[in-house]
C-alpha cells in the first residue's frame, strides 16, 4: 500500500510539474491537412540518410556510426541527429511513414521521399567555387535535388498531367536549405559583409526551386523554412569568439551572425510573398525555424529546471522502491524508470540544454 502510494504521489507530482512548461503541440496535428505523401529538399537539418549513401566520404563521416541514432533506431541511419529529425516528427504528425532517403534504393517511396544531403547547399558547388568558396562535404547541391526529384516523378507517374493529379494532396518542403553556403564562407574567411552579398543569389535559387516544384511537379502546398540564428550555436561562438562584449546580445550570441540570418530570412519572406502573388492556386508557406530555435534557446534554463527537478524526485523514488524491495517499470513520455531489488535503470533526455541535432530539440522546433 505504501508502494502504491508512492507511485501514485510521484505521478501527481511529474504531471504537474510537466504541464506547467511549455510544450511542443499537438502530435497529430498535421492529419487535418490530409497529406498522402511528403517531399522533402534539404540540408543536414533534414537528411534521412543520403549522405553516407552517395559517396564513400558520406559513409566514413560520424553521422554513419553511433551515437548518431542512439535514442530512436538504435543504429545510425544517416540522420544528424541522436534520434529524429524535424522532417519524421512531421511525418509523424501528418500520420505518415518516416521518410526513407532517395539513395535508399529499394525502399518504400509511396508516402514521399527525402532528397536533403547533409552539408548540401543552395547554391551549385560551381557557383561558389567561383567566390573562392568550396564545398567540401558534397556536390549534390539544391538543383542536383531537384533532378533527382524529376527522375523520381518520371519514373513512377511519368510526369505531366498525371504527376500533377498524383502529387496534389502532398507537402512539399524547400528547405532548410542555404545555411551551408554562409557556413563555408565564413568559416573559409570571408566577411560577414562579403557573405550577405551572396543573400540574394540563394534567395533566388531558393526561389527558383519553389517554381520548379510547382511548374514541373503540381505542387500546391509548399512550407519554404527559413535559417536558425547561428550567431547561438556553439561551433559560432567558437570560432568567432572575441573580447569585444558589444559583439554579444543579451543571450550572449553573436550579434552579427544572427543579423545575417534575419537578413536571409527577411529576403525569404519577400520572395515568398512574391510567389503567392505568381502562383494563387498554390499555399506557400514560411517556416520559422528563427523563432522556433530562439523560443528553444530563451527557455533551455526553465527547461534544465524541470529535468533536474524530476531527476531528484526519480533518485528519491528509485530510492524508496529499492528499500522496499519492489520492481517497478513506470514510463512517463521521455522518463523511464525501472526498478528492482537489485539494481535501477533511470532514463531521461540525454541533454538538459536540448541541442538542436537532438531529437528532444528537432521535435520541439
Amino acid at each position: 500500500m505504501a508502494a502504491t502510494r508512492a507511485i501514485i504521489s510521484l505521478l501527481i507530482i511529474l504531471s504537474v510539474t510537466f504541464f506547467q512548461i511549455p510544450r511542443p503541440c499537438n502530435g497529430n496535428a498535421l492529419r487535418i491537412c490530409n497529406f498522402h505523401r511528403i517531399y522533402q529538399l534539404g540540408d543536414s537539418i533534414s537528411d534521412t540518410g543520403n549522405l553516407i549513401r552517395e559517396s564513400p566520404m558520406g559513409a566514413a563521416s560520424p553521422f554513419s556510426r553511433l551515437p548518431y541514432g542512439e535514442t530512436f533506431f538504435h543504429n545510425a541511419t544517416g540522420r544528424c541527429s541522436n534520434g529524429l529529425l524535424m522532417i519524421d516528427f512531421i511525418a509523424k504528425s501528418a500520420g505518415l511513414p518516416l521518410l526513407n532517403a532517395y539513395k535508399n534504393t529499394g525502399a518504400d517511396f509511396k508516402h514521399g521521399v527525402d532528397f536533403a544531403v547533409a552539408g548540401s547547399t543552395a547554391l551549385p558547388v560551381e557557383t561558389l567555387a567561383r567566390q573562392n568558396i568550396l564545398s567540401p562535404v558534397t556536390t549534390s547541391s539544391l538543383g542536383v535535388q531537384l533532378d533527382w526529384m524529376s527522375t523520381h516523378f518520371n519514373s513512377t507517374c511519368g510526369g505531366g498531367r498525371d504527376c500533377t493529379e498524383k502529387l496534389k494532396d502532398s507537402l512539399f518542403m524547400v528547405g532548410e536549405i542555404g545555411g551551408n553556403d554562409y557556413n563555408y564562407a565564413l568559416f573559409q574567411g570571408k566577411s560577414i559583409e562579403e557573405v550577405k552579398s551572396l543573400v540574394p543569389s540563394v534567395v533566388q535559387a531558393i526561389a527558383n526551386a519553389v517554381r520548379r516544384v510547382i511548374i514541373n511537379h503540381g505542387a500546391v502546398r509548399v512550407v519554404v523554412p527559413g535559417n536558425f540564428p547561428i550567431g547561438c550555436f556553439p561551433i559560432y561562438l567558437t570560432g568567432f569568439k572575441t573580447n569585444n562584449a558589444t559583439a554579444y546580445d543579451d543571450n550572449n550570441c553573436l550579434r552579427d551572425l544572427n543579423e545575417l540570418s534575419k537578413f536571409h530570412n527577411d529576403q525569404l519572406q519577400r520572395a515568398i510573398g512574391e510567389l503567392n502573388k505568381e502562383f494563387p492556386n498554390a499555399v506557400i508557406t514560411y517556416g520559422d525555424y528563427y523563432n522556433a530555435f530562439d523560443w528553444l534557446f530563451r527557455n533551455a534554463a526553465y527547461l534544465g529546471k524541470f529535468l533536474y527537478t524530476i531527476w531528484n524526485i526519480i533518485a528519491f523514488f528509485v530510492d524508496l522502491m529499492r528499500q522496499l524491495r519492489k520492481d517497478l517499470v513506470v514510463e512517463l513520455g521521455e522518463i523511464i524508470i525501472s526498478v528492482s531489488a537489485e539494481c535501477a535503470e533511470l532514463r531521461t533526455f540525454r541533454s538538459v540544454r536540448i541541442p538542436i541535432d537532438s531529437s528532444a530539440g528537432m521535435e520541439f522546433i
